[in-house]
């Protein structure tokens, strides 16, 4: 079982590296980085873990299975007397004040944070452009954009400068760039893990989602991290996921795919014939599959756009700078609150709060908002007929590979589109993983609300399959 959590425990137990070694060989690396990837180490938090961690080991006290390994954070999730910048001028001197639920969960379980991480502003994007630490570099191609909006996170990952990242996905943004860069990333099932302490962007369909190396390894974070949580009334207890319980694929007898995703004009030439491979591949192993309608990929993009907007505009009419933030002042406090917000965020952020205010602003919001509202009840409905019908659904991440640099701040729309085939999902509130395999920017496999365990069980078929 392929595990970079499990082999670097062994070492610390087995005294053959020193954890403090570790976190600082892990640290240089991210100093030396070149690919846009780090806010702010958390250098002296992390030797000092470090230190303790080995203390315990030369003491002869057991340490448990994640005590003292590094990994990364987003950088849109509070860390108690961190720096919390959502990669935005308006939050670049802003100190947590305390620790989100899901991390404290790691530290408490003795991970070791090293850095929190480069991403779009406030999630604000699909490319890890939208910030002001500059764009992440993909980890495969550095003229092409790291994925967003967790792309520092996802590329990190894949140079090994972090163990694991927690990056947060909303409409695609943990599995999207772990396709562009080649490794695994998990946006769980809506509610599975706590938000409290994330950084709010669309709330009804924000998840605190791992990114790793490998499915054991995603497993681990996952059982860790999940868990009702009294301060985020979306969360429900959840039983933990096993070894034995995904090794053994034999009770998953049809998967499905979405054929109008694969017969549209806009995917890549290659990425649809690599899919149908896959497709190929699994029905030799004796597993049906087949064909579902769905929602065409522009309605699915539109509902999303419109209700992630209108949530968003709502979230974010708190930072006007009275409370926390970069505040500019003006002639009297309406001009405060308008300099402050024009100047501190971003265009793609101002962009999408503008267009979140129009869908809920009176004229529009019956014709427009509510309609978005009727169509996420639509598609919820679509995948329980369909999930009555197949066990897995696969499809492709992303219809192209990744762009240039600097292609997606041109051309926002296309931003959008790059999308199409993650928001479904999440509007949804299914659990989704990427796995860095079947095209080039990987295969999604989704499964009913609840039911992470099966997409970690189809996971490891996959990874034995193709």
């Amino acid at each position: 079982m392929s595990s970079q959590i499990h082999s670097i425990h062994q070492q610390l137990v087995n005294k053959d590296i020193t954890c403090t070694a570790l976190v600082q060989e892990k640290l240089d690396l991210l100093k030396q980085n070149t690919n846009n990837t780090v806010n702010a180490l958390l250098d002296t938090l992390a030797l000092d873990l470090a230190a303790k961690v080995d203390a315990k080991i030369a003491n002869g006290e057991t340490i448990g299975l994640l005590e003292g390994i590094p990994f990364g954070i987003k950088d849109v999730y509070m860390v108690q007397g961190t720096y919390t910048t959502a990669s935005s001028d308006l939050l670049k001197n802003y100190k947590s004040a305390y620790t989100a639920t899901a991390i404290q969960k790691l530290l408490d379980a003795g991970a070791i944070p090293l850095v929190k991480e480069n991403c779009d502003s406030f999630g604000h994007g699909s490319s890890s452009e939208n910030t002001i630490f500059g764009a992440v570099k993909n980890a495969i191609n550095p003229d092409l954009v790291g994925g967003g909006s967790s792309g520092g996170s996802a590329v990190n990952v894949a140079k090994d400068y972090t163990v694991f990242s927690i990056g947060g996905d909303t409409g695609g943004s943990v599995r999207q760039p772990a396709g562009y860069n080649n490794v695994y990333g998990l946006k769980p099932t809506y509610g599975r893990i706590s938000r409290y302490g994330l950084m709010a962007y669309a709330s009804s369909t924000d998840c605190v989602g791992p990114i790793a190396k490998s499915i054991e390894d995603i497993r681990i974070v996952l059982n860790v991290m999940s868990g009702k949580d009294a301060k985020d009334q979306t969360t429900y207890a959840s039983a933990e996921i096993t070894p034995d319980s995904i090794a053994n694929s034999n009770t998953i007898k049809t998967v499905g795919y979405f054929k109008n995703f694969i017969e549209n004009d806009s995917i890549d030439a290659t990425i649809k014939a690599d899919f149908l491979a896959t497709i190929e591949k699994i029905k030799a192993k004796g597993i049906a599959v087949k064909a579902l309608d769905f929602f065409e990929s522009e309605t699915l993009v539109s509902t999303y756009y419109t209700l992630a907007m209108a949530e968003t505009a709502s979230n974010l009419s708190r930072l006007d700078g009275t409370n926390y933030g970069n505040r500019i002042e003006s002639d009297n406090l309406k001009e405060t609150y308008a300099v402050t917000r024009s100047e501190n965020f971003s265009e793609e952020t101002k962009r999408r709060i503008v267009g979140g205010n129009q869908v809920l602003s009176q004229g529009f919001s019956d014709a427009i908002y509510l309609k978005g509202l009727a169509l996420r009840d639509a598609i919820a409905e679509n995948f329980e007929k369909d999930f009555s019908a197949v066990d897995i659904i696969i499809s492709p991440v992303t219809p192209n590979t990744p762009p240039k640099i600097g292609d997606s701040l041109k051309d926002p729309h296309a931003m959008y589109l790059s999308d199409a085939y993650t928001v479904g999902f999440s509007l949804g509130q299914l659990p989704t993983l990427t796995v860095p395999q079947g095209t080039a920017t990987g295969l999604q496999i989704t499964a009913a609300k609840n039911n992470d365990e099966l997409v970690l069980k189809f996971a490891n078929f996959l990874k034995d399959t193709i």
